[in-house]
């Protein structure tokens, strides 16, 4: 593999932009694309994730998505990973083909949910059975077990894993166990390996144990001031980077308890970029009116340290 750039910073867990009658709008990644880097300093992107609403599309509309944000974001992004999980191999392996064939900077595959694997061994397998269909593309592992029920730790799935899949890159780690995390970072000695943590409010506590960066669905519309965070905390100033950790989790705490999931986010987004995200696709359904005014309200009342 030719030598790359290190992944690190903020990853914008993309959203799927849609049309009113439910198909995907393409049009719109453009100007998407343009915000995200001039309005939220975030030029790394994660495409057809949860965020995206990846495996509620079809495969014909995941290879669209994926042609576009690769087309849109040349020159301005920095990396472009494409997340090419999906229920039956088949279709992995076909996702990731036409990822490499189109230039990706990564692929990362969720475990499979339906019929689980059960142990390492068997995750190994099917893991490496999608990454070879790439073999000239980092992989990474999407690990997130609140979704997929797999618990598997990522800790005893590191042991070896480079030998039986050479492009392993590192690990999109979407879970609340830091024990877990601690622990990869600290057999990851050589810093082969790059830990992306993907809980938003609890990314302070992930930096300080050693993640590399973070890939979430905030850093859409709050990247800016995440970034910020990132900057206090290498500084270190810690009490500046927790009081932006803090403001970031009041947020979200006011928006869980209304409810917050993946049409939520499409309509913060909305609301603060200006930019038509559209209806969630079913059995997902949009966000209240109610919901978009008290969520848009108490983001508004928030003073960052900044002065925003």
């Amino acid at each position: 593999m030719a030598p790359r750039k290190k992944l690190k910073g903020l990853v914008a867990a993309t959203i799927t932009p849609m049309t009113p009658d439910g198909k995907i709008n393409l049009p719109v990644i453009h100007q998407y694309v343009d915000y995200l880097v001039n309005e939220q300093n975030v030029t790394n992107v994660f495409v057809n994730g949860t965020t995206g609403e990846g495996l509620s599309l079809s495969i014909q509309e995941r290879k669209q998505l994926a042609e576009e944000w690769m087309c849109q974001g040349k020159d301005k992004l920095d990396h472009v990973i494409i997340h090419v999980g999906a229920l039956n191999l088949p279709e992995c392996q076909e996702l990731a083909r036409h990822a490499a064939a189109i230039g990706a900077d990564g692929i990362a595959v969720i475990a499979p949910f339906f019929f689980k694997p059960t142990n390492k061994d068997e995750l190994i397998a099917f893991l490496q059975k999608v990454a070879s269909e790439a073999p000239e593309v980092p992989f990474y592992y999407y690990h997130i077990p609140p979704l997929t029920g797999v618990k598997i730790r990522v800790e005893e799935l590191l042991d070896g894993i480079k030998a039986q899949i050479p492009t392993f890159q590192g690990v999109k780690f979407s879970d609340t166990d830091l024990l877990d995390l601690a622990q990869c970072i600290h057999k990851n000695e050589t810093g082969e390996f790059e830990f992306l943590y993907g809980v938003d409010e609890q990314l302070l506590g992930a930096l300080a144990v050693g993640a590399n960066g973070a890939v979430g669905s905030t850093y859409n519309y709050l990247g800016r001031q995440t970034n910020l965070m990132l900057q206090a905390f290498a500084k270190p100033d810690f009490a500046l980077a927790q009081q932006y950790q803090f403001l970031t989790g009041e947020f979200l705490n006011f928006v869980i308890k209304l409810g917050f999931g993946v049409a939520q986010t499409k309509a913060v987004m909305t609301a603060v970029s200006g930019i038509p995200m559209g209806p969630p696709r079913l059995p997902l359904v949009a966000a209240s009116s109610e919901f978009i005014i008290k969520a848009k309200a108490k983001l508004d009342s928030i003073v960052w340290p900044n002065g925003d």
